[in-house]
């Protein structure tokens, strides 16, 4: 989550004044959401990209078939994508936080 925070802070338009209103509509480049985000290729689309990205290396080992080949769902709710899509909502909440806070 913090890598993608950090993705989103590098991002945004730097303008006079970042703006905590505006933030998630700015970052979510005209989706409606980040699943929309996610599932239109805005963020990673590979399975095995967004599980390096999200899990530890354990967990990864965890995911990973003995032919090396990742399991399908990172859980019985959500898979891959869905997974990134709220690892992405979670970033955005605390690129906002921290742009509320600071005004």
């Amino acid at each position: 989550v913090k890598a993608y925070a950090i993705d989103m802070v590098k991002s945004i338009e730097y303008k006079k004044e970042v703006s905590y209103r505006f933030i998630k509509s700015d970052l979510l480049n005209g989706a409606s959401d980040w699943n929309q985000y996610s599932e239109g290729g805005c963020a990673l689309v590979y399975d095995i990209d967004i599980a390096e990205r999200l899990c530890t290396p354990s967990e990864l080992k965890r995911f990973t078939r003995s032919n090396g080949s990742l399991k399908d769902r990172p859980n019985r709710r959500e898979n891959w994508i869905q997974c990134q899509s709220r690892a992405l909502f979670q970033a955005c909440e605390l690129v906002s936080n921290i742009v509320r806070n600071a005004d």
